[in-house]
């Protein structure tokens, strides 16, 4: 009888999916809020600095220009991006006629890795967009799950007031300009901090589909794909997780190397990338003697003895260097998971080793993420009301120092 009642029991219902949805937004709900208001307040900020300067007026609309101040975030690379959004690739290597200096090739826009131009391209055809519209919506998304990765990190380490505080660091940090603009940066830290995430709580075929995106998406993806390897080398040694661990370290690479092969096969030549960007760019690694440059003249206010100088941004960018120097080895002492160290010290030494303008190396290190593990364990020891307004007087600087000083004072 009872068998003969249990066959004929209706299903139980579905579970709602509320109870799912309010633990979420209990969970996520804080980060996304201080995340946002601070990231508001220093676009604002930046904008209103645009604004009252004027020169963007007067500027090229390819370079810092527009009509309207905000039309700036879509200019210097942005304006790339949007031309790959809307006819795709040509992939040429072309000689500048006569050009016997630095630059000797023309600019192309091979020089862009796909994935962000993909989504704006997407995210055109779904909502009828522009691309500027487009790459911005692609931005402040990705940058929104940089700060929910970036939380779920610390927050292994010091907690969640801990999490808010990296949180809150992702969104004025020097560079932090070109989280809402139509740049790729909010979308490679996105995806180098949930490889990161997923790689320390052993999801290692998350991991490897991750970072193999990530390639896609810019060029320095190289140290986060190494510092999978690494950890995944440390796992088969540890006798852990079986195949996964080399399963996601053979996948982590394709997506950066595919790019990388397909431009050469275009282009007639297997480093076509690399020249294309040392002629038009003179984008190349040095192995340090433009940074050592930078760093040996700028504090004695020499800014005529190395390329391509821009004072207010290059004494910025001192000062991130020096910081990030200062900030690695407390984050050793925490004794963070290799692919931390490994990400973050090869980072440093691909964007510190490289020749390039040196304005650009506060955004080009925003990968650096883990750096701000050790001030965001120290922040927690303060009350939630004093982060929240060291933070907001940090975001209302960020227009200038990680905004304006980019975007106008520089070349982002």
């Amino acid at each position: 009888m009872t068998a003969t009642l249990a066959r004929i029991r209706p299903p139980a219902a579905p579970r709602s999916p509320v109870p799912r949805l309010r633990t979420a937004v209990r969970r996520h709900g804080p980060v996304l809020a201080l995340f946002g208001a601070l990231k508001l307040t220093g676009f604002l900020s930046f904008m209103y600095l645009l604004s009252s300067a004027g020169d963007y007026r007067t500027n090229d609309p390819r370079f810092g220009g527009g009509a309207h101040a905000w039309d700036v975030l879509g200019t210097w690379d942005g304006w790339w991006y949007q031309q790959i959004a809307l006819h795709g690739y040509d992939p040429q290597l072309v000689p500048v006629p006569g050009a016997t200096g630095l630059i000797t090739l023309e600019g192309n826009s091979a020089a862009f890795f796909p994935l962000y131009p993909a989504l704006m391209r997407m995210v055109m055809s779904v909502t009828g967009l522009g691309p500027y519209g487009s790459g911005l919506l692609v931005s402040i998304v990705a940058s929104f799950a940089a700060a929910l990765g970036i939380h779920a990190i610390a927050e292994r380490f010091g907690g969640r007031r801990a999490g808010l505080a990296a949180t809150g660091l992702w969104a004025v940090w020097p560079g932090s300009g070109v989280e809402w603009a139509v740049y790729s940066d909010s979308l490679y830290v996105a995806l180098a901090a949930w490889t990161c995430y997923t790689v320390m709580t052993r999801r290692w075929l998350t991991a490897g589909v991750l970072a193999f995106t990530a390639g896609l998406n810019r060029p320095t993806a190289a140290a986060l794909i190494a510092g999978l390897g690494v950890a995944a080398l440390l796992s088969l040694r540890r006798g852990e997780d079986g195949p996964r661990p080399l399963v996601a370290a053979a996948l982590a690479p394709l997506g950066l190397f595919g790019y990388l092969l397909w431009v050469g096969n275009r282009m007639g030549d297997l480093g076509g990338y690399f020249t294309l960007q040392s002629g038009a760019w003179a984008h190349e690694f040095d192995y340090g003697k433009q940074t050592l440059d930078v760093l040996t003249s700028v504090p004695v206010g020499r800014f005529g003895g190395y390329l391509f100088a821009y004072p207010f941004a290059d004494v910025i960018g001192v000062g991130v260097v020096l910081l990030a120097f200062a900030l690695l080895p407390l984050l050793l002492r925490l004794r963070p998971p290799a692919i931390l160290v490994v990400h973050t010290v090869l980072t440093l030494v691909l964007v510190l080793g490289s020749q390039q303008i040196f304005a650009n190396v506060s955004r080009y290190l925003l990968p650096c993420f883990p750096l701000f593990l050790p001030l965001a364990v120290a922040l927690r020891r303060l009350s939630l009301p004093v982060q929240c307004t060291l933070l907001g007087i940090a975001a209302v600087a960020s227009g200038s120092y990680a905004g304006y000083a980019l975007f106008e004072l520089g070349v982002p």
